[in-house]
């Protein structure tokens, strides 16, 4: 598999677990104020997810661009 293509399926598999922390934020939001405690280490969780895909996603970019 290329170098590219293994890039591809890593932006997939960061795009999914940013999609899941996503999903657990959203959940604790729907439920406040249980849980209020929790909001800044899910809100920091997703925080790192979405900046990790968005580094994964400009890299990939950029190797495209260079091909």
């Amino acid at each position: 598999m290329s170098d590219l293509e293994e890039f591809k399926k890593k932006v997939r598999k960061l795009q999914s677990r940013a999609g899941t922390v996503k999903m657990e934020l959203h959940d604790l939001a729907e439920d406040l104020p249980v849980n209020w405690a929790e909001i800044k280490v899910v809100a920091e969780k997703t925080f790192d997810a979405f900046a990790e895909l968005d580094a994964a996603k400009r890299e990939l970019s950029a190797l495209e661009s260079a091909r």
